[in-house]
């Protein structure tokens, strides 16, 4: 089996290095935002709400980088944030600011309560609060398979 796994033509390749145990700060960042339904945490129409945006989002020449932070903050939905480099047309659109330090966890997502323990742990290490945890998949589970790795960045805003 060669080491270099090809792209797949879906998701890009996630490089984790860029965001692991990086603090970055973001002043009135644009996202389009749109609603996940779930089951439990468990996404019902991610891919769809994703191919929505991004149809609206290439429409208006307005596509930035791949990282797609989403708030579970409900066991029945979750809040999803596209970047992106200009206002959207027909989308609904949200700013986030604040510090946020990362850190890239791979595994199956049963692993997130200790994901989340474990990116608590890092920002007390650093003297910080959480206020906030926001998940970011980095590639859908067709694409995870292929690639042969599940990374998920966690953003702490502090």
């Amino acid at each position: 089996m060669p080491d270099e796994v090809k792209e797949t033509g879906c998701c890009k390749k996630f490089d984790p290095a860029p965001w692991d145990g990086k603090e970055i700060v973001w002043q009135d960042k644009s996202f389009v935002k749109d609603r996940v339904r779930s089951f439990l945490h468990i996404p019902l129409n991610f891919g769809r709400v994703v191919t929505r945006n991004l149809k609206l989002i290439e429409a208006a020449g307005a596509a930035a980088e791949q990282l797609l932070p989403v708030d579970e903050n409900s066991l029945w939905g979750a809040d999803l944030y596209i970047p992106v480099a200009k206002e959207v047309p027909g989308a609904k659109m949200a700013k986030l600011a604040g510090t946020f330090l990362t850190k890239v966890f791979e595994g199956p997502y049963k692993n997130v309560p200790a994901w989340i323990r474990e990116m608590n742990a890092y920002v007390g290490s650093k003297g910080k609060k959480t206020v906030k945890l926001y998940f970011c998949y980095t590639t859908c589970p067709r694409c995870a398979q292929a690639y042969g790795k599940n990374y998920v960045v966690i953003l702490a805003q502090v």
